[in-house]
Order: C-alpha cells, then sequence, then structure tokens
C-alpha cells in the first residue's frame, strides 16, 4: 500500500466491525492545488479510506490467511460535501457476509458527530494463500497497534 488514506485502527470487532481514524491536515498531498481558495477533502480520497480500513477489517477477520482485493464499490453517497482539513474523521467498516470466496461490507466515515460519507456496498474477491507472517506484519505496520494487539481473540475495543 503507498497511499494510507488512515492514520491508524483503533477498534476492532473480529469478522464484524473495524474502525479508523484519518487526521486531514492541510499539508496532505492530495489536497495540494485541490480547491486552493476553499480546500476540501476529495470524495475520491473517502472512498479509498472506507475500501483500505474495510479490507484490513476482512483480512483480519480471516487470520491473515488471505488478501482482499477490492471488486466492486457502489451506492458512494457524499453526506456532508465540504469536509475541509483539520477535521478528524472516523471511518467504520462493516462486515455483513463473508466467505472463503468474498465479502460484502459497508462503510461510513463521520466527522463531529456527523456522517459525512456512506458506501452501500463494497464487494472483495479473496487471494489465497498468501505469506501469512508478512500480511500480519503489514497490518500491525499500517494499522500502529502490536502484533499482540492484531491478533487479540476478543479485537480491540
Amino acid at each position: 500500500m503507498r497511499f494510507l488514506c488512515y492514520d491508524r485502527i483503533v477498534r476492532i470487532e473480529p469478522g464484524r466491525r473495524i474502525v479508523g481514524v484519518k487526521a486531514f491536515a492541510l499539508s496532505e498531498e492530495f489536497l495540494r492545488g485541490h480547491f486552493s481558495r476553499e480546500p476540501l477533502v476529495p470524495a475520491p480520497i473517502l472512498l479509498e479510506a472506507m475500501a483500505q480500513v474495510l479490507g484490513w477489517g476482512i483480512i483480519h477477520a480471516h487470520k491473515f490467511r488471505l488478501s482482499a482485493l477490492l471488486s466492486l464499490a457502489e451506492g458512494f453517497r457524499m453526506e456532508r460535501p465540504r469536509l475541509r482539513p483539520g477535521v478528524t474523521a472516523t471511518i467504520t467498516g462493516e462486515i455483513v457476509t463473508t466467505t472463503h470466496r468474498d465479502s460484502l461490507g459497508r462503510a461510513w466515515v463521520e466527522a463531529d458527530g456527523e456522517r459525512v460519507a456512506t458506501l452501500g456496498r463494497i464487494i472483495y474477491a479473496h487471494l489465497a494463500p498468501v505469506p501469512e507472517a508478512e500480511l500480519l506484519h503489514r497490518f500491525c505496520y499500517y494499522s500502529g497497534l502490536t502484533r499482540e494487539q492484531a491478533v487479540a481473540e476478543g479485537g480491540l475495543p
């Protein structure tokens, strides 16, 4: 992953839900030259943030034995189109169903107690086998969690 759209994972309910946070700073590379008079967080960044967080939730649910490849995202809505830099957003991904072949989920972004964006349906195809130890290492690195937190059976409160 070369372009992270979240800062860290703050909550995991294994097989059900994952929550990440992102503090949108004015210095973000994707904001350079974007609406220079009134910088706004672009909708595709929010979509990507939801896809990344939920993708890790699916990988975590399958105990790092597979990789999740985004295959469909539909039903994206901007609830509050004027998300400005300086805000910390909460990104929640929810797994609706998951099998060994694919997963279906939904996700949303909230800031200041308001829903900012919603992704109604997101489907991931699964790729296996994968190097489990390396996937776990990457999850810890990209999520800000320790190995012990990442593999805890009860999840991360």
